[in-house]
C-alpha cells in the first residue's frame, strides 16, 4: 500500500521496548514514522492534561531506528498527542498508533488508560487511531504484537475506517505460532477489589499504595453483539482481541428507564 504518515505515542515512556518495537515495525513496512511520547512512564493517567505547568519536548531520534523522528515530552499521553498534532508535525498523519503498552487494556480499564487516551485524541481529531497492548505486564517480546498491529491498521485503512472509530487491540503474551485467531470483541466489565495498603515513610507520615486486584467476569459484557466474545475472554483463550470503541458516552438504555425527576424549580 501507499506509505503512510504514522504518529505513535504511548504511556510507558520513551524508553519502553513496546513503543520502539512498534515504531520499528511501522518503519520496516515502509511507512513514515514520527514518535511523540512521554519522557517517563505515565501509566493510568487517563485523559489528563497538563494545565498548570509548561510542557517541554526534546528530540529523541537516537533512541529509535534510523529515519524515525522522535520527541520525548514532559506531559501526559494526551498532552503528547495534542502537541504533536497542533505544533510538532508539519501536517496531519494518516494514522495514529498508541503502544505497545506493557500490560493489558481490557474492558472498562480503557477509561483510565493513558494508551487508549492518546489514541482517542487522534479519534477526536477525525483520524484513524488504534491502541495496542500486550496483555501481560511481564511479557517483553513485542514483535508479534507489532507485526499484527501494522497488519490490522493497513487492512482497516484499505477497506474502510469509519469516523469516530477507535480500535483497541490486545495481544496475548505468547509466540506468534501459539496465538489464536484475531476476533472482534466487546468490552468486558472489569470490577476491582480496591485495596489501599497504608505505609509509613521515614518521617513517620502515613501514605497509601493502591493495591487492588481485578475481579473478572468472562461472560458478562457491556455494549456489543452478544455472539462476540468479551475482550477478557478472548485473551484468556490466547487469541488477539480487537474492540471497536467510540468517544460517544451517551446513555444507550431505554429512555423510559431513566429516573423520573420531580423537582420544583
Amino acid at each position: 500500500m501507499t506509505p503512510l504518515r504514522i504518529l505513535i505515542s504511548n504511556d510507558d515512556g520513551v524508553f519502553a521496548d513496546g513503543i520502539r518495537t512498534l515504531a520499528a515495525a511501522a518503519a520496516a513496512a515502509g511507512h513514515q514514522v514520527t514518535v511523540v511520547c512521554p519522557d517517563q512512564e505515565r501509566s493510568a493517567t487517563g485523559h489528563g492534561l497538563t494545565l498548570q505547568t509548561p510542557i517541554r519536548a526534546e528530540r529523541a531520534d537516537e533512541l529509535f531506528d534510523p529515519g524515525i523522528k522522535a520527541w520525548a515530552c514532559s506531559g501526559t499521553p494526551a498532552d503528547c498527542m495534542k502537541l504533536a498534532l497542533f505544533e510538532l508535525l508539519p501536517e496531519k498523519p494518516d494514522l495514529v498508533l498508541s503502544g505497545i503498552n506493557h500490560g493489558p487494556n481490557l474492558g472498562t480499564d480503557v477509561f483510565c488508560s493513558g494508551t487508549v487516551a492518546a489514541a482517542m485524541e487522534g479519534t477526536l481529531e477525525g483520524l484513524p487511531a488504534m491502541a495496542v497492548s500486550s496483555a501481560c505486564f511481564q511479557w517483553r517480546e513485542f514483535q508479534a504484537a507489532a507485526t499484527l498491529a501494522i497488519q490490522v491498521a493497513e487492512a482497516a485503512l484499505a477497506d474502510r475506517w469509519p469516523e469516530n472509530l477507535l480500535l483497541n487491540l490486545n495481544v496475548p503474551p505468547c509466540k506468534q505460532e501459539a496465538m489464536g485467531k484475531l476476533s472482534w470483541t466487546r468490552l468486558s466489565i472489569r470490577r476491582y477489589d480496591e485495596q489501599f495498603s497504608p505505609r509509613v515513610d521515614p518521617r513517620g507520615r502515613t501514605y497509601y499504595w493502591l493495591a487492588g486486584e481485578a475481579v473478572e467476569d468472562f461472560e458478562s459484557g457491556g455494549d456489543g453483539p452478544r455472539d462476540w466474545p468479551t475482550d477478557v475472554a478472548q485473551i484468556q483463550a490466547n487469541a488477539p482481541s480487537l474492540t471497536p470503541i467510540q468517544p460517544e458516552l451517551f446513555w444507550r438504555g431505554g429512555l423510559s428507564s431513566l429516573p423520573q425527576l420531580h423537582i420544583d424549580q
